[in-house]
Formats: C-alpha cells, sequence, structure tokens
C-alpha cells in the first residue's frame, strides 16, 4: 500500500503544477478563470511558484519513478 501511494504521488505533483501553469499561462483559460471564478484566480495566482515548482520537481520526480521501476 505505502509503495503504491509513494509510486503515484510524484505523478499527482506534477499533475497539480501542471493545471495550474496551464490555468494562469494559456489565455484562453486564463480569460475564464478570471469571468467564472475570480476568487479563485486569485488564490491561484498566490500559488503560481508552488505550481511551477510542482511541475519540474513532479516531472523529474516521476521520471525517476518510471527509470528505476
Amino acid at each position: 500500500m505505502v509503495s503504491q501511494i509513494d509510486f503515484y504521488f510524484p505523478f499527482f505533483v506534477f499533475f497539480y503544477g501542471l493545471v495550474l501553469t496551464f490555468v494562469l499561462e494559456i489565455p484562453f483559460f486564463l480569460k475564464l478563470a478570471q469571468e467564472k471564478m475570480p476568487e479563485y484566480h486569485a488564490q491561484f495566482e498566490r500559488h503560481r511558484q508552488l505550481a511551477v515548482i510542482s511541475l519540474y520537481v513532479g516531472g523529474l520526480w516521476s521520471l525517476q519513478n518510471l527509470w528505476f521501476s
């Protein structure tokens, strides 16, 4: 059970960073977030650095898991 969680956790970290980066960087999603959910958009902006770090760290960590398994 713990080994399965240890394997899948980096993918969750990567996808968190990926989704937040898409919402904050792609103009269509940015406009949609600003119009439909402005309070969440403000929260996403405060998490921008965490999303970028999660994207890189989760991506490298996921690749490492795939390489060694």
